[in-house]
């Protein structure tokens, strides 16, 4: 009865809870890139998220009962109610040491034809089975009598706190999963698929972020989720600093026993799904998903030879392309233009990781083995003592907007946007600005930093841009 009630509990205060679990950028922990509203997956238009969270029972592991610490992901490329609508999509491995089911398929055929489901190691038979009578219990394909497909069906191994020898994920989480698939802000850390899940030393699980390009005058929108349960602790880096050596003095696990094997440090998988409405063909998208090791290495990825680290990256675009009767038209970037896709991917997957551990909480398990959440307030002083600290000082955008002549025909635009400032030379792609303090910003897109000559009345007649070098802007406007 303990154990229902708290399961039960956790459901019923899901969406409250998730919503107060801080983020990465509320420890001051300074990103590049500009993100979407939510900073998730779901800014993507149309893609849905749903958890099926599992927390019962504690001490010591009795195999089937418990203690369960486990869940169920699914994602929705463009909503459950669109039902059979495939999508373009390709996946990559840096390290296959794991499993996402129907990739097979996907490379063969350049579509994503089903929902994607993320769970733990022991659970991807059962998902994928109840994935399959979902499809048949709703009519998935739209009246077709003759049909076959392959689910995706992705995992970790979470049984360092999980009785996962104990089956647990059944029918009926599957089922709560895709049912609760909506979009808007989405829970991080111990939820779904990511509930008993560990990362670079520390409590890991759930994370998402997302971010906006500019290209040929058109924005796109690339997200991503994470189950993140790898890595390190020695390795972990945050916003390029070395957390996890500073942090090595600090316990971060306890480890009494697990059910069947044992853990070594750096073991450990990474599931990594990335989800865009920039019309990109299967091709582009392994490039995509090729991108996705370079912002696992930024947190302190190395791909262990015991770690299962795979990714899938689909396109919400060319929203007709699927059809079996007839040929189709389609659009697509030029590669020579989807390079600020590639930024985006290793700038979404570095956060969402980071998002992940922040947002999880310490959890104990099997056998009082027990996770500790990442610490907050020493990550903020380690961060402040590699001066990579930043809380956005209180600033009036307004007085900053303008335009600066550089030079003749030459000028910079500053401009705001949902309470954010940024840098356009005329007729080019707009950077966002990080404030420093109420002076200086950084502007990451172009590699320097903006510094505004404030007066003793608070006014601004120019600019300064370092970058190889200091050039003066006046302002005109």
């Amino acid at each position: 009865m303990k154990g229902y009630l708290l399961t039960l509990f956790v459901l019923l205060n899901f969406h409250s809870v998730s919503s107060q679990n801080a983020r990465a950028r509320d420890l001051g922990i300074p990103f590049v890139g500009i993100t979407g509203k939510y900073n998730a997956i779901t800014d993507v238009k149309g893609v849905e998220v749903g958890y099926s969270t599992i927390i019962e029972g504690e001490g010591k592991n009795t195999i089937g009962k418990g203690p369960i610490r486990t869940g169920v992901t699914a994602i929705f490329p463009r909503g459950k109610s669109k039902k059979f609508s495939p999508v373009y999509a390709n996946w990559y491995s840096l390290n296959g040491n794991g499993e996402m089911t129907g990739t097979t398929w996907i490379t063969e055929s350049g579509f994503l034809e089903t929902p994607i489901m993320i769970t733990n190691t022991n659970s991807v038979g059962t998902v994928r089975q109840a994935v399959l009578k979902w499809f048949v219990d709703t009519d998935w394909y739209n009246g077709e009598e003759w049909w076959y497909t392959y689910p995706v069906v992705a995992e970790t191994y979470d049984g360092f706190l999980n009785d996962i020898y104990g089956f647990h994920v059944q029918e009926k989480h599957v089922v709560e999963a895709i049912n609760n698939s909506s979009g808007g802000q989405i829970a991080e850390g111990n939820v779904g698929g990511g509930t008993g899940m560990m990362c670079l030393g520390f409590k890991g699980g759930t994370g998402t972020s997302s971010r906006i390009v500019s290209i040929d005058n058109s924005n796109y929108t690339l997200g991503v989720l994470v189950q993140a349960n790898f890595g390190a602790k020695q390795n972990l880096t945050i916003a390029g600093v070395p957390v996890g050596m500073e942090l090595m003095h600090m316990e971060s696990e306890e480890y009494n026993g697990a059910p069947k094997s044992t853990r070594k440090e750096g073991t450990g998988s990474i599931i990594v799904i990335v989800a865009t409405d920039a019309p990109l063909l299967p091709h582009q998208l392994k490039r995509i998903a090729q991108r996705v090791p370079l912002g696992i290495g930024n947190v302190g990825g190395r791909g262990h030879n015991a770690s299962g680290d795979i990714f899938l990256a689909f396109s919400t675009a060319n929203e007709n392309a699927f059809n079996r009767e007839e040929s189709t038209s389609v659009i697509t970037l030029s590669n020579d233009k989807i390079s600020p896709l590639f930024n985006a991917t290793v700038q979404s997957v570095e956060e969402a990781i980071i998002n992940a551990m922040v947002a999880a909480k310490t959890m104990d398990g099997i056998n009082g083995n027990k996770s500790y959440r990442l610490p907050h307030k020493p990550t903020i002083e380690i961060l402040k003592k590699f001066n990579r600290y930043q809380i956005e000082p209180e600033i009036q955008m307004d007085r900053y907007t303008g335009e600066y002549e550089l030079a003749s025909k030459l000028k910079i635009i500053i401009s705001k946007e949902r309470d954010k400032l940024f840098y356009q030379v005329s007729g080019r792609q707009k950077w966002e600005m990080t404030p420093i303090d109420k002076s200086t910003f950084n502007v990451f897109g172009i590699g320097g930093r903006i510094v505004f000559n404030i007066d003793e009345n608070q006014s601004i007649s120019e600019l300064m841009i370092i970058k190889n070098g200091e050039f003066v802007a006046q302002k005109i406007k």
